[in-house]
Order: structure tokens, then C-alpha cells, then sequence
């Protein structure tokens, strides 16, 4: 079984988060959920492991509960 890669691992990686929000300019919310939906999905499929995902999904999770805490 691969797990989840958790040190930074993408070259340039304030250049593909630019890319990211570029994507959601000009969109309502509606369509930036959906974006974000469909970019997960195409995201999962290319990784192509259900347990990947599951430990990226309660990792997101835990991540966000941390950052509801702080606030």
C-alpha cells in the first residue's frame, strides 16, 4: 500500500497555487465548489489509490478542525 506523500514534493509550488486561484477568478461560488469538486475527483482518479485518498481526505480534515480551533 502507498501512503500519502507529506513533505512538500511539487517544484514551484506558489506557482501551481496561482494557477489555482486564477481558475476560481470571475466565478461564482457555486462554480468555484464545482471547480474544486471536479479538480478533486480528476485528482483522485489520477492517483488512482482509495487509500491514498482516504488518509488526503482525514488529513484535510483533521487540518481543517485545527484551523476552526485556532480561531
Amino acid at each position: 500500500m502507498t501512503h500519502l506523500i507529506q513533505t512538500p514534493n511539487l517544484p514551484d509550488a506558489d506557482a501551481v497555487y496561482a494557477d489555482v486561484l486564477a481558475a476560481h477568478e470571475g466565478q461564482t461560488l457555486e462554480e468555484s465548489a464545482a471547480l474544486n469538486a471536479r479538480l478533486i475527483l480528476i485528482l483522485a482518479n489520477h492517483i488512482g489509490e482509495a487509500d491514498v485518498i482516504r488518509e488526503a481526505l482525514e488529513m484535510a480534515k483533521k487540518s481543517v478542525s485545527a484551523d476552526n480551533r485556532a480561531k
